[in-house]
């Protein structure tokens, strides 16, 4: 909305639990300019006027959005209905403020909820907000693999069977997202843990009457106390109404759970026999197809003419990355808008924005990494876990070694950032706040882009993503994704997007590639295999 006022202005100006009832990167700058000239977008053709050096910030803003209309629904709000938190503690205690005062609907999307003592007494804040108002109804959405990857142990179903046993299906809900790309043989011979790799719902939307929280962390004690993540709080009606569609439309076509003292895990998880849209472990087919129809329209921007408003409005565009279940076409909106904003900053008008791009683990796409490199910033952060703050640290098996997998990507990174000629504009940070599983260890989840246009880096971003993706493979291949991308010109919003991107390199310092020469640093064959290996069962990385 804001992206097509803004360019004509311009002009002018997720197996007994189920039961069913029914590309290379190019080297150098040169041959990173050629790619961008070469592939193909359907979303994200370079604006016709392009040649044209705008000067005002409005223009230069429309050329990096100029598409965004034609990809995904917007929202227009003020720029005091977006509270930026800090900390994971902050996180907490906003949430459990808001839930403790929900006067009709709670609905929770995320990959897990914790199970530990300290995880279960944070749900007790559910419980009690249940048991004071009768009215309110509560609604969890959250990945059928990683939810009950302990069971028969307790697990996250474990955990949310007891709201549901205390409160029943009228007022308490736990659907859990099957993906359809893990069945049959594979489903019945691949470990927990590994079939992970198929794909999960991995949206963490935290909604509480008219308020949604976007952020990229899950429900449990680590994201609450000392695993680094972002969160924006949306004051809108509109917002949260839109997500809250999004929630129940991904509910609608996943399992349910109930509670069941017959399986040692206390419950089932079943497929109702009234829904017209099958099991994805029975026709993962048909299952596709229904729910295309299904979320297809909720996610394209809406046809309906748009209201004129002024060029400095905050908008919001809601992305989502929905690809394991879009066929034959995938209309996902992430992914198409990622590419048109990076493709702009290599845009004349914009040569010397700063950028800042952050994900808690190292291993964006060899498509993303192309684009950042044809850039031309006048500076520019890549923002990652160092392997001591990253969640896999000391982790038994395979995942033990991906730290390491993840320096080696560093590693290679930094040799593109030189042959590009971006070394003394580019930097990659890497964060660290102790180490983990140690006294005062933390981790790094946080994911993000800021952008600042040209010559207003004092002033502050006025582009900024937050959400759920981690820019990988997997994210825009296997797992269902929720961002916002935030679009500004209110002067007090860009400083507050500028202080949320410097408070998150506090913990950071600067890498070289000598650095990754030192002897804890060097990466061996087994890590190199390990990477062959996730890979092929299932892209995990």
């Amino acid at each position: 909305m804001l992206a097509r006022h803004v360019a004509r202005w311009a002009r002018c100006q997720h197996p007994s639990i189920f039961r069913s009832n029914s590309l290379p990167l190019p080297q150098g700058k040169a041959k990173a300019s050629n790619y961008l000239r070469s592939h193909r977008y359907t979303t994200a053709s370079p604006p016709a006027e392009q040649t044209a050096i705008p000067q005002s910030p409005i223009s230069k803003l429309a050329v990096i959005i100029d598409e965004l209309d034609r990809i995904a629904p917007s929202f227009k709000i003020k720029p005091d209905q977006i509270t930026i938190l800090k900390s994971p503690d902050e996180f907490y205690e906003t949430l459990k403020a808001k839930i403790s005062k929900a006067r009709h609907r709670i609905y929770l999307s995320t990959l897990y909820v914790g199970k530990t003592e300290h995880d279960l007494a944070k749900l007790n804040v559910i419980r009690d907000a249940l048991r004071a108002n009768k009215t309110l109804k509560v609604s969890f959405l959250t990945d059928a693999l990683r939810g009950t990857r302990e069971d028969p142990q307790p697990s996250c179903a474990t955990l949310l069977g007891t709201l549901l046993a205390e409160f029943g299906p009228e007022r308490v809900e736990v659907a859990m997202f099957h993906t359809p790309n893990l069945t049959g043989i594979r489903k019945a011979i691949l470990p927990k843990r590994i079939n992970e790799g198929w794909g999960l719902q991995h949206m963490k939307l935290y909604g509480v009457d008219d308020e949604l929280i976007m952020s990229g962390a899950n429900l449990s004690n680590d994201y609450f106390t000392n695993r680094q993540d972002r969160y924006h709080v949306f004051s809108s009606q509109e917002i949260a109404d839109y997500f809250k569609r999004i929630h129940d439309a991904v509910c609608s076509i996943s399992f349910q759970l109930l509670p069941d003292d017959r399986h040692p895990g206390g419950f089932v998880l079943e497929w109702p026999q009234c829904r017209s849209c099958p099991s994805p472990l029975n026709d993962s087919t048909r299952y596709r197809t229904y729910a295309t129809k299904l979320l297809d329209p909720l996610i394209q921007p809406s046809t309906a003419p748009i209201a004129p408003q002024s060029p400095s409005d905050t908008t919001i565009y809601p992305l989502l990355q929905f690809t394991p279940l879009l066929k034959p076409r995938d209309t996902s909106t992430e992914l198409p808008t990622l590419r048109a904003i990076l493709r702009s900053l290599s845009f004349p008008a914009l040569t010397n924005s700063h950028w800042t791009f952050t994900a808690g683990y190292f291993n964006m796409t060899p498509e993303i990494r192309t684009l950042l490199l044809a850039t031309s910033p006048s500076s520019a952060t890549v923002l990652a876990a160092s392997p001591w703050a990253n969640g896999f640290y000391g982790s038994p098996g395979v995942s033990g070694l991906l730290p390491a997998a993840y320096t080696l990507l560093a590693r290679r990174f930094l040799d593109a950032v030189a042959a590009a000629g971006l070394g003394s504009r580019l930097a990659l940070k890497e964060w660290r706040r102790g180490t983990v599983g140690e006294p005062g260890g933390w981790t790094y989840h946080a994911k993000g882009l800021w952008v600042t246009l040209p010559g207003e880096k004092e002033k502050g971003p006025s582009v900024s993503l937050v959400g759920s993706s981690n820019y990988t493979k997997r994210s825009y291949a296997l797992d269902l994704e929720a961002n916002c991308l935030v679009v500004t010109r209110d002067p007090g919003l860009m400083r507050r997007l500028g202080e949320e991107e410097r408070w998150l390199q506090e913990w950071a310092k600067a890498v070289g590639r000598d650095d990754y020469m030192v002897t804890e640093r060097r990466v061996g064959l087994h890590v190199r295999i390990a990477m062959a290996i996730v890979t092929l069962v299932g892209g995990a990385l």
